[in-house]
């Protein structure tokens, strides 16, 4: 571990995206500490205030304090993107490693119904589904995870079909290891880091998706805040109200590069392939 900080702190891109992932962290949990005013309190005397020292994003339409709703959405986009991604990586863990260890038929029935998974639109699949049951945080989380497990199926099945013939595996079959140990004893640790490299810039991924379902008004409901949600009244005040659509289009993006810039050090630290 202290081997793969130590080539990420030596990656300055990637020492870029550890630290702004920190800090979003840092603002996620600690968002009741340094939120200034309360997200939910709506003061009419103060609607579509342009950012000043006691309102450092300005406010909304209904005078709410557009810094703390960023902070507070910060927590909800975060969340969203963890659980979604746990959720797709369990999935997609266990369903690449039954299909790469035992090959034949088992293999051909998962890798044919992730191809069917993989030809249908992810994105229209999400909005039918969100439509459908009702958009609250809890669906949007497992239905991202639900639709996204495909790529890291995909990663785990080539990686157990590289390492289910060495002879580490071979000998754990002659001691007589059932096949449950065998998978998540000994292939499996030594396949994790692809997994661990397409989490990571699964997160930014799925961070990006919640936000364009809010900004849709299939995602979070307001009051509660999301960086989509926000950007959804700023498109609605673009003309007098700039700071609506800039600050939250910001910290999108800030986010999304910072999770890919630190996928790409993973990617440089753990993987031998594309070590220089």
């Amino acid at each position: 571990m202290s081997k793969i900080l130590k080539k990420i702190i030596g990656n300055r891109l990637a020492l870029l995206g550890l630290i702004i992932v920190m800090s979003l962290f840092v603002v996620a949990v600690f968002a009741p500490v340094i939120s200034p005013h309360d997200y939910k309190n709506i003061n009419v005397k103060n609607i579509l205030m342009p950012p000043s020292t006691n309102h450092f994003f300005g406010t909304d339409d209904l005078g709410r304090d557009v810094f703390s709703r960023m902070i507070w959405g910060a927590r909800i986009s975060l969340a969203v993107g963890f659980v979604s991604v746990g959720i797709s990586t369990l999935i997609g863990i266990t369903l690449g490693a039954l299909a790469g260890y035992y090959g034949k038929y088992t293999d051909m029935i998962i890798m044919r119904f992730v191809d069917i998974m993989l030809c249908i639109p992810g994105f229209f699949l999400i909005l039918a589904v969100i439509a459908f049951l009702g958009p609250n945080i809890f669906n949007i989380m497992i239905i991202i995870g639900l639709t996204s497990w495909m790529g890291v199926a995909r990663l785990v099945r080539a990686e157990f079909l590289s390492l289910k013939e060495r002879e580490f595996v071979l000998g754990a079959k002659a001691s007589g290891a059932s096949n449950f140990r065998i998978i998540f004893s000994h292939i499996l640790p030594n396949a994790l880091a692809p997994v661990f490299i397409s989490a990571v810039l699964g997160v930014a991924a799925a961070v990006l998706l919640e936000s364009s379902l809010s900004f849709l008004g299939l995602g979070i409901q307001p009051p509660t805040p999301s960086w989509g949600n926000i950007l959804t009244d700023g498109k609605s005040n673009i003309e007098i109200a700039w700071w609506l659509s800039v600050f939250p289009g910001l910290a999108i993006l800030i986010t999304v590069l910072g999770y890919n810039l630190l996928g790409e050090g993973l990617r440089d630290a753990l993987d031998p392939k594309f070590k220089k």
